[in-house]
């Protein structure tokens, strides 16, 4: 409630110094994107003891992270840390667990709104960016005006630092920074998989045809297909990947609000499915959703396959729009994705089996309550991405490259939603799909997410950071774009502090703040000891290094073997005191039925058995923290160390332990 006033209350000020003139703001360092880094970007300046003003042309903050995808996309837990990883566990303690990658809408609101209410953020909610004012290359303001104003009252803001964390990247755009929109062809970076790529993945099956008259290419083309023939694998362009909502429905009857037929609806626009079911006949709502469930009888709704959610084609106007055109261009979205629900739940084509299971589900009725209960986030996969001194591509993706200035990690498959739906052959077909994965995970450069140091010197852009197409592809999660943004405002501070331009700030100095201060407001940093800390960590018998996902790079395996015991050992830079201890569990088919942990606290000793079945593993991962027990290790001439040891037929793994301060979310 206290944030919410400080924000009415800036709002009314602002308003009434706008009708006697030009307002002047000054700040330490100025956020243009309240999206889930921008919070995070703020909440680390405020509590380094900035001044920050946190800038959106929207009035909800948290972005996706908020607006719908609670489905959340991790590729390894082993890059999600500090803020980031912050978040996940106040989630996980909302719903009575540790850490929750899984969550409704609003909780995730809420987190955030906590966030910025525990900080000295100020917050201009509903303003957008008409001006951009740079000189000697440093912006020296901006200019803000009320987002559904046309007058062009501006406030302007002047700032020591700035940073662009909007999906769009209109602040770098406006500074004069090189950028990219589109796809660049295989040739532009050595690549292989970047560019025009007409694949199989979320594909129309062979024989749907494109024309009204089915037949006749006279007759024209249906709705949502391209006139364009396809180009040669590889190619450039300036196709962008599909949009799409991420779409909370809830099938609990009193917090249901039913699918109606929606503005400008269509039935027209949903012939390609008509015509999709006829050859890949209906089995169940999964065929045309990734119907993902959420907490409290909600969903996380995704596409899938030829025909879906994705509005392929028609975004590729909006990196470059004005706030005015991109308007349009969202409400074509949400009509589109409305018309798509009403028409499964209605159409005579769909069976009436799932027309009736389908109306089972609706809006409900506790989420986005000032928006009508739809969320006001586009799924913006991709819009404009900045061209620096280090551009991420493929090759740092596969590992055959390696940063050494990396400021956050990466993992997710390179994953490119379809960006066009052509005609081939004489049947229609998407292109654009690629879904390529298997690496490790790998270092973001910090050269990436500032600026050439010959434009601009004092803005970050922990975003639309330089990325080829397809590495944006992998680096483009939620938990990834909020590691990076607390890289970029502990880069931000240092050069602050220092009188530095960003690209001067030193990248261990960076590092070393983020481990003492992970949690960014001076909280006990956890303590994480992988196996591939040898000087730490003791194999004895016979173990086999996995090449499996677990946390990390790697992790070890060993066989049916009672003889095979890891034992991880703290070393001095350990703090004594009470902890809850987490062993990480990679499961698979021949994961053992459990795990005996042997616990030296440096005092005595406690044996624990892990029953594995028990464990319960949700979401886009495989494995997982399980609770070893709560402790009190000590300090002296006897030093802590935890065991694990094999008590059961199948594979144990080793992979790593992490002691959690008590007080981690007190």
């Amino acid at each position: 409630m206290m944030n919410r006033f400080l924000v009415i209350v800036t709002t009314w000020s602002v308003m009434l110094q706008v009708a006697y003139g030009q307002v002047n703001k000054q700040v330490d360092l100025c956020i243009y994107g309240a999206t889930s880094a921008g919070v995070t970007a703020a909440y680390t300046a405020s509590h380094a003891g900035k001044s920050v003003l946190l800038i959106d042309p929207g009035t909800r903050i948290g972005g996706l992270s908020s607006g719908g995808l609670g489905q959340t996309d991790i590729g390894n837990k082993y890059v999600v840390t500090g803020v980031a990883l912050d978040f996940y566990r106040k989630i996980g303690k909302y719903y009575n667990g540790f850490e929750q990658w899984i969550f409704e809408p609003k909780v995730a609101e809420s987190v955030f709104k906590n966030y910025l209410s525990n900080s000295t953020t100020e917050q201009m909610l509903g303003y957008r960016l008409v001006e951009v004012k740079t000189d000697n290359r440093l912006i020296k303001s901006i200019a803000v005006t009320p987002s559904e104003s046309k007058d062009n009252q501006q406030i302007v803001v002047s700032a020591k630092m700035f940073m662009d964390c909007t999906y769009e990247g209109d602040l770098l755009a406006k500074a004069g920074v090189s950028y990219h929109v589109g796809r660049e062809s295989n040739a532009t970076y050595g690549e292989t998989i970047n560019g025009v790529q007409l694949l199989d993945g979320h594909q129309f099956p062979d024989g749907v045809d494109p024309y009204k008259v089915k037949g006749n290419p006279e007759s024209g083309l249906l709705w949502g297909i391209n006139d364009e023939s396809v180009k040669v694998n590889g190619t450039g362009d300036k196709k962008v990947q599909a949009y799409n909502y991420r779409i909370a429905l809830t099938n609990i009857p009193q917090n249901r609000i039913t699918i109606t037929q929606p503005d400008h609806y269509d039935p027209a626009k949903y012939e390609l499915l008509k015509r999709q079911k006829e050859i890949q006949p209906w089995k169940s709502i999964q065929d045309v959703f990734i119907w993902s469930l959420m907490p409290n009888g909600k969903t996380d709704i995704n596409n899938r396959n030829g025909f879906s959610t994705d509005m392929i084609g028609m975004n590729w106007d909006y990196p470059e729009a004005d706030y005015f055109k991109r308007k349009e261009i969202i409400k074509a979205h949400e009509d589109y994705t409305k018309g798509l629900l009403y028409f499964v739940a209605n159409d005579p084509s769909v069976p009436v089996a799932l027309r009736d299971e389908f109306k089972k589900w609706g809006y409900p009725r506790d989420e986005y309550v000032d928006n009508g209960h739809w969320s006001p986030q586009l799924y913006v996969r991709e819009a404009r991405r900045m061209i620096s001194d280090v551009v991420m591509t493929e090759h740092h993706c596969q590992g055959n490259e390696t940063v050494n200035d990396g400021v956050g990690f990466a993992a997710y498959t390179m994953d490119s939603h379809n960006c066009d739906r052509v005609v081939v052959n004489g049947m229609v077909k998407n292109e654009g799909n690629v879904e390529v994965g298997g690496f490790s995970p790998f270092p973001i450069s910090y050269r990436s997410i500032v600026p050439k140091k010959e434009e601009i010197n004092n803005l970050l852009v922990p975003v639309c950071l330089s990325a080829s197409h397809i590495a944006f592809g992998s680096i483009r999660m939620e938990p990834v774009f909020m590691v990076l943004a607390q890289s970029a405002a502990v880069a931000a501070c240092l050069a602050i502090d220092q009188k530095l331009s960003v690209q001067d700030v030193d990248v261990n100095r960076i590092r070393q703040v983020l481990q003492t201060n992970a949690k960014a407001d001076g909280r006990q940093a956890d303590y994480i000891i992988q196996v591939e800390n040898t000087d730490q960590v003791e194999l004895r018998g016979k173990w086999i290094k996995s090449a499996k996902k677990g946390y990390g790079m790697s992790y070890q395996e060993a066989h049916s073997d009672p003889a095979a015991t890891a034992r991880f050992s703290p070393g001095k830079d350990f703090v004594a005191g009470k902890y809850k201890l987490y062993s990480y569990f990679p499961k698979t088919a021949e994961s053992a039925a459990s795990g005996l942990f042997k616990v030296f606290t440096g005092k005595q000793f406690v044996e624990k058995n892990i029953n594995f079945k028990e464990v319960n593993i949700q979401g886009q991962t495989t494995s997982t923290w399980v609770e070893v027990g709560e402790y009190t290790f000590e300090s002296g001439s006897k030093k802590p160390y935890v065991e694990i040891r094999s008590n059961a037929q199948g594979v144990l793994a080793a992979n790593a332990l992490i002691w959690v301060p008590i007080s981690d979310q007190n």
